[in-house]
């Protein structure tokens, strides 16, 4: 057996969800790489897919950094900005919405020619705007230092608004901002598209969001907590919920409405490494290790794990 063939098998065989149900074994022909290297010194945070390909964000940079999921190969596709690049999501158009952080912006690229194609300023210090999730009609970005949500409404063809076209949501209800960690961070619509789904990372709570007033309500899933949650990700019904520190991913079963839902378990591999989020592709999950305990240098390796989605 070849070295590539016993890797993909490795993966399949360490990955492991903790329920009643047998992870389906690799494809012998499977010969995508289980593990991927972005740059040294890299600092990944934010990831998204479109076809075998992913781009992340660099928190240290704000460089844009695209890998091909089958060959492994990469390049940069749009420079450093001296500001971070947190979140990402890509749309139907090839346009990457990408959430600033501490520079409290956001700004989106063109992920052919690395143009940005509009920026917008939501707040000044202290602020950390820190995902984003695209609906029909907006993009919605977290604020981890704040109680709000900002929006950037699109209009026919997705066409962008102007700089000052956003709108500020502050929330209310169940959820309350907490002390002076990361609060409210990865953020998803419902399965039935009529509202949002955020993570208080330093409660390990999970809130519905109604998108035309604030007001929040936490999600009930009966003895769960997802402390540390960053990244969300919703593949239909199924929410994953990646737990930087802890180096997992909770697997939630949700109802439509996003009001409730029953953890199903959750996936952990030996290669995680604080990962921060992630997305899918090819039928696996892509998670960037954000390796949040080791100083970061110039020269510090960083890679971006797969594991088979369930």
């Amino acid at each position: 057996m070849n070295r590539r063939i016993r890797t993909a098998l490795g993966v399949a065989l360490t990955a492991t969800l903790v329920t009643t149900a047998a992870p389906a074994p690799a494809a012998a022909h499977d010969r995508r790489p289980a593990v991927i290297a972005l740059p040294d010194g890299f600092q990944p945070e934010g990831i998204d897919t479109a076809g075998r390909y992913a781009w992340f964000g660099s928190r240290a940079t704000g460089e844009i950094y695209r890998a091909d999921l089958i060959t492994g190969a990469g390049k940069q596709v749009s420079p450093a900005t001296g500001t971070p690049s947190l979140g990402l999501k890509v749309d139907a158009r090839g346009r990457l919405f990408v959430a600033g952080g501490t520079a409290g912006d956001a700004r989106v690229i063109d992920t052919r020619t690395g143009a940005v194609l509009a920026s917008y300023r939501f707040a000044e210090a202290p602020t950390f705007v820190n995902d984003v999730t695209l609906t029909r009609d907006a993009a919605w970005f977290t604020d981890s230092n704040r109680p709000v949500l900002y929006r950037l409404p699109l209009g026919r063809g997705g066409k962008l608004p102007p700089a000052d076209g956003f709108t500020t949501l502050p929330l209310t209800g169940d959820f309350q901002q907490t002390g002076t960690g990361v609060n409210l961070n990865g953020i998803v619509p419902t399965p039935d598209g009529r509202a949002l789904i955020v993570v208080q990372s330093n409660t390990g709570t999970l809130f519905r969001v109604d998108p035309a007033t604030g007001v929040t309500t936490a999600v009930d899933v009966p003895g769960a907590t997802f402390l540390n949650g960053d990244g969300l990700l919703l593949l239909g019904r199924t929410l994953y919920v990646v737990q930087n520190f802890l180096n997992q991913v909770a697997v939630v079963d949700l109802n439509r409405s996003g009001t409730a839902g029953v953890t199903r378990g959750v996936i952990t591999d030996p290669g995680f490494d604080v990962p921060t989020t992630v997305a899918a592709a090819l039928g696996r999950l892509y998670l960037p290790n954000g390796r949040f305990t080791t100083p970061p240098t110039p020269t510090t390796p960083y890679t971006v794990v797969a594991v088979d989605a369930r």
